[in-house]
């Protein structure tokens, strides 16, 4: 029998058999081209001509800035993000040192006053740096930047590990927004990928951010865990609802131990079936749906009044490297190992070691190590993606008028494969737009895919699955 979600409130609807057939490996699209497809051709010296140009533009856009903090105390097995194993707590000071070399080689060519609209924290852990450390990273941005009145400064933390002063001095500092990576309640899961943190730990960690002032708080689970199941994820829902997340990120973990090592450490036999992922996957929307959730898009649900469903609500959701956002189109500085930058028409990441992240700064060099230089096509159709993923409609008449192309002769092809899923009514075509179907809405990755001139099924293999 097919099995359906549908709510109400969010006219959301979905059935086991459209999953089966559209769920194919595809980019998340933080950005497009996809970082995948940068290289080393772009260097510091690109990288400083956009800062430049941002300079010099009088009607450039609002800055967002991205901070990485690599260092972890403990390894989660599941983690694929790049960062630093070590209780070595010494290692966070020289690393602000480098966080402060990069920052100063950047406002060299800043020659502006910038104001900063939004600021996130991620790693890693950022909660591995000292309470001292946390108030000298701070004065340091302040130092070189204004931030604006209504500035969203989001921080992600580890409850194992942050205390009751540390929080209220993340208040102070001006943070309003936090991150848990939960994942999942059940002690057998957090034994099985070495992060042990129990639904009192996290619940302490919530009511103390509340008490502080924090506007929002999110939650990440992920779903396909070791030794998970439909009634253990179900229990760990219970908990999570109870608890009230502004918002929640449910993600499908990728078990790819040949690219990430500490994978390796998973015992495979314990994993999900593919089976039993999709049965989890389908409860949780429904759970969250009726709980009284609104799906945002991919993997994000948000409550009703959060800022990130009013975006939604008002079109002015978009998405850059840490998923979701209410801002506007920003240029991003991203500072630190691995992270990654877009200025202008132009993305920059850093290296991704320690050892050649401080050699270019000890040289006075900025520490690019890869990029990519947009041209006007890929312009117009990172356009057209973010709009299929954000908002779910595509105006033709819009592209045509600030890219002076006829959309149906510039995209015939484009429009042809996307007759496919028009075919099942994920999607309607018309003379003036595509738009996403409510059952659509899951698939938005694939439709995307569309319009993605660099993708082939060669590289597929490199993206998780699209649910």
């Amino acid at each position: 029998m097919d099995t359906r979600v549908v709510t109400r409130s969010d006219n959301l609807e979905i059935s086991e058999e459209l999953i089966r057939r559209f769920d194919s490996l595809g980019p998340r699209y933080t950005s497009y081209p996809t970082a995948d497809r940068f290289h080393a051709d772009f260097t510091a010296q690109s990288y400083i001509r956009y800062l430049e140009q941002r300079s010099s533009n009088a009607n450039r856009p609002p800055l967002s800035l991205y901070i990485h903090i690599p260092f972890c105390a403990s390894l989660c097995y599941y983690c694929a993000c790049n960062k630093v194993i070590t209780k070595d707590r010494s290692k966070s000071a020289t690393y602000l040192t480098y966080l402060e070399k990069e920052l100063q080689l950047i406002k060299q060519h800043l020659t502006t006053p910038e104001t900063v609209s939004q600021l996130h924290l991620g790693g890693g852990t950022p909660t591995f740096l000292s309470e001292v450390e946390m108030r000298q990273l701070m004065i340091m941005l302040h130092s070189h930047f204004t931030f604006s009145a209504d500035a969203e400064i989001s921080i992600e933390i580890d409850p194992r590990t942050v205390t009751t002063e540390y929080l209220n001095l993340l208040a102070e500092l001006g943070f309003n927004r936090t991150s848990l990576g939960v994942q999942d309640f059940d002690e057998q899961v957090q034994i099985a990928v070495h992060r042990i943190q129990p639904y009192e730990m996290v619940e302490k960690c919530i009511k103390e951010s509340r008490a502080a002032g924090f506007q929002s708080i999110n939650f990440d689970l992920i779903y396909g865990l070791p030794k998970q199941d439909l009634t253990s994820f179900s229990k760990t829902l219970d908990q999570v609802i109870e608890l009230s997340p502004a918002r929640i990120a449910l993600y499908n973990y990728a078990h790819l131990p040949t690219r990430f090592k500490p994978q390796r450490r998973i015992n495979e036999i314990d994993l999900p079936s593919a089976e039993q992922r999709l049965q989890i996957f389908l409860m949780s929307i429904r759970r969250l749906l009726d709980a009284g959730y609104v799906y945002i898009g991919l993997d994000h649900f948000a409550k009703p009044d959060d800022s990130l469903a009013l975006a939604m609500k008002d079109r002015s959701l978009h998405r850059n490297f840490q998923g979701y956002t209410t801002r506007a189109d920003c240029d991003l500085i991203a500072l630190g190992l691995s992270s990654i930058g877009k200025i202008g028409a132009s993305y920059g990441q850093n290296f991704r070691t320690l050892d050649e992240y401080y050699g270019a700064l000890d040289q006075g060099i900025l520490p690019v190590e890869k990029g990519f230089d947009l041209n006007e096509d890929d312009l117009m159709r990172r356009e057209i993606i973010m709009d299929l993923m954000c908002s779910s409609t595509l105006n033709m008449a819009d592209i045509e008028a600030k890219h002076q192309i006829r959309f149906k002769d510039y995209f015939s092809s484009e429009l042809d494969r996307l007759q496919f899923y028009t075919e099942e009514e994920l999607i309607s075509i018309d003379d003036n737009s595509v738009r996403v179907n409510s059952k659509g809405r899951m698939f938005v990755r694939a439709f995307s895919m569309v319009f993605d001139q660099y993708l082939s099924r060669q590289t597929e293999a490199k993206y998780s699955k699209l649910i």
